[in-house]
Parts: C-alpha cells; sequence; structure tokens
C-alpha cells in the first residue's frame, strides 16, 4: 500500500511541476503575441496546440506499459537513424538541415532521437548483461551512439550531439558497470568529441569564442549573448510584466520564444520569475530521480535515469547561454521553450517516467524487487 501511495504521489508532483513550466510558457508567449512586435505570428494560439497534443501524448505513454517499448528499442533506434539520414536532404534553417517541413508543422526529429536513446540504451543494457561484459557493451553502445552524433553534426547541430553524448554518459555511470572501464571510456568518448571542433562550421566556433568576452564583437558573434544578458539584467527584481519587456517585444532579442525563452521570462517576471523557474525544474528533477531510485527493474531504473540526464543537461545548457555561462547551442527550454517537437518528446519521456512510477505497484516490497529477474517482469 506504501508503494502505491509513493507512486500516486511522485505522479502528481510529476504532473503538477510539469503543468506549471508549461503555463509560464503559454503565459510568456501569450505576451509576445499580444504585445508591440506582433508580427502574426501567434506563437501562444500555436504553443496552445502542440500542448494538447502532448498532453495526450503523456496519458497514452502513462497506460502503455514502458516495458513493452523493450521489445521495440532497436526498431525505434534504427528509425532515428532513417530520420536523422533523410532530415539532411531537406533545405536547412539558419544554415542547419535539422527539420522535415511537413507543411503545417516542421518536425525536428532529433528530438524524439533523444528519448528514443534513452530507451534503446536501456534495453540494451539490460538485455546485453550476459552476451558483452561490461567492456563489450560499453564499447559496442559507444559505436551506436556515435552513428547518431555523428549524423547530428552533419547538420550541424552541436547542442542535440551535446546532449546525446550526456545521455550515454549518464546511463553509463549509473549502470551496473565497473566504474573505470566506464570512466575510461567517457574520457576516450569526449576527447573525440571535441576533436569534432575541426568540424564545426565558422559561426559555431565564434559562438564559442565570444561566450568569453561577448563584448567584443556586440554587433556580431556576441550579439545574441550581450541582448540576453541585457534582458535578464533588465527585469530587476519583479520583472516588467508580460508583454512590456523592451529586449523581446522590440526585437532586440533574437529568437525570445525558443532558445532564449529565459531571458524574456526573467524580463517579465525578474528575479522572482527566474526563481520560480529554477524551483520547479528542481522538483521535477528530483521526483524524476526519485522514481529512478525506486524503480521496480533495471530497465526502469535506466530510462528514468536516462530521461533526468536528458532534461537536466538541456536546462544547463539553455539557462547558461541566456546568461552567458556557456556558448550559444540552439538548445530548446524543456516545457517553455516554443516549438511542437521539443514538446512532444518531452511529453514522451514524462510519459515515460510517470509510468515506471505507476507500475511500482505491482512490486510489494524492496526485497521482492532485488529477487525478481528483469526478464520474470516483462
Amino acid at each position: 500500500m506504501g508503494i502505491l501511495k509513493r507512486g500516486i504521489s511522485d505522479i502528481l508532483v510529476l504532473i503538477s511541476s510539469s503543468f506549471l513550466l508549461l503555463l509560464l510558457g503559454l503565459v510568456t508567449l501569450y505576451g509576445f503575441d499580444a504585445g508591440k512586435n506582433n508580427d502574426g505570428s501567434q506563437f501562444f494560439l500555436k504553443q496552445l496546440v502542440f500542448s494538447g497534443i502532448s498532453i495526450s501524448v503523456f496519458f497514452l505513454m502513462f497506460h502503455i506499459s514502458y516495458r513493452a517499448l523493450k521489445k521495440i528499442s532497436t526498431a525505434l533506434y534504427f528509425l532515428g537513424i532513417a530520420f536523422l539520414v533523410v532530415v539532411l536532404f531537406f533545405e536547412g534553417i539558419r544554415g542547419t538541415s535539422g527539420w522535415i517541413d511537413l507543411g503545417f508543422f516542421r518536425l525536428q526529429p532529433v528530438e524524439m532521437v533523444k528519448v528514443v536513446l534513452v530507451l534503446f540504451l536501456a534495453s540494451f543494457f539490460v538485455a546485453k548483461r550476459a552476451t558483452f561484459g561490461d567492456i563489450g557493451r560499453i564499447i559496442v553502445s559507444c559505436v551506436l551512439v556515435f552513428a547518431l552524433v555523428g549524423l547530428v553534426l552533419l547538420q550541424p547541430d552541436l547542442g542535440s550531439a551535446i546532449v546525446l553524448l550526456f545521455i550515454w554518459a549518464g546511463m553509463l555511470f549509473v549502470s551496473d558497470m565497473k566504474v573505470k572501464y566506464v570512466f575510461a571510456m567517457i574520457a576516450i568518448a569526449f576527447f573525440g568529441a571535441f576533436s569534432s571542433w575541426f568540424f564545426l562550421e565558422d559561426y559555431q566556433k565564434d559562438r564559442i569564442f565570444t561566450t568569453i568576452r561577448p563584448e567584443e564583437d556586440a554587433l556580431g558573434s556576441g550579439y545574441n549573448v550581450m541582448q540576453s544578458i541585457i534582458a535578464v539584467g533588465s527585469g530587476g527584481l519583479f520583472g516588467k510584466g508580460v508583454g512590456s519587456g523592451s529586449q523581446s517585444q522590440l526585437a532586440f532579442l533574437p529568437e525570445s520564444h525558443t532558445d532564449f525563452i529565459f531571458a524574456s521570462i526573467v524580463e517579465s517576471f525578474g528575479v522572482f520569475g527566474a526563481f520560480f523557474i529554477l524551483l520547479l525544474y528542481s522538483i521535477l528533477l528530483y521526483r524524476i530521480a526519485l522514481i529512478a531510485m525506486t524503480a521496480g527493474d533495471s530497465f526502469g531504473f535506466l530510462i528514468a535515469s536516462g530521461v533526468f540526464c536528458m532534461f537536466f543537461i538541456q536546462i544547463m545548457i539553455n539557462i547558461g547561454m541566456n546568461i552567458g555561462l556557456v556558448p550559444v547551442t540552439g538548445i530548446p527550454l524543456p516545457l517553455l521553450s516554443y516549438g511542437g517537437s521539443s514538446l512532444l518528446a518531452t511529453a514522451f519521456a514524462l510519459g515515460l517516467v510517470a509510468n515506471i512510477a505507476y507500475h511500482k505497484r505491482f512490486i510489494a516490497s524492496s526485497k521482492e524487487r532485488k529477487i525478481l529477474d528483469d526478464s520474470q517482469m516483462l
């Protein structure tokens, strides 16, 4: 009975914190549509539609047992590979080819690939425990992950590539493999990733350089960062109000509805708005971590851990680039940034985590959880 109550509590906190973040994002987007610089984009209305679809996706994943997805995780991985190949042949947006234009909707496959990678690695690490051993699983998983990373870098999308690598490294770290092997492979993999510097476009290198001193090129490569910092600073304690921020409303702040929505929110709601966002994300991440630690099986534990890694790195990168601490990489802020692909992937991931929390009711005690084998629980 205690496990059932804890599972319900986990789900309610997960839904509540996610809904409040989604609502804050919608309020901010409404301010853009109602503000002085409205160009008819209707961000609020479109995001409202995306939100409705995403909520449906969340409850769909909540009702489909996460264990059933283990059988199709490999197929989903290769489907993700196929989408990442196909997307390279579509016309790019702002120098990247990461979108497929469906007319009514621009699909960004890499967002869903992040969740697919979590599912695939969780299944792979559990299923291949006896087949490959520790070193084998690390090496094979590295090759499989770098196949995705390589295709993402070809778009080029450095930010999403970093997220994929972080998911892999985080899931390796929490798995049951020997720590020395994990650290050695992660070090080698990240050394290889950093060598991709030589394959980056010039504008991406400029973003990295201007992170240190954006004011040196305030009208060029450092413009976005400088305007974001100004927007954050101008919000003060209580902000300027919804739809009243000069940086976001007068179009000084580029991508104020996507990459730099955190700066837009802080400009509107001030330091208290920033604190509220960080508090909600802390609650959300803590609850995901708690669900992972009390999961009924290794597969559920690894899925929840992977989702935690996916959210954590995206939150850190996005907020970091909004305040000038990390290079601008185009990573959306989960549940807040405008965009259907990111919102759908986030709902998919949260639905999986809620499903894991719900299925804890089948495990009567921690003692039984240790006795049951993963194969018996499928």
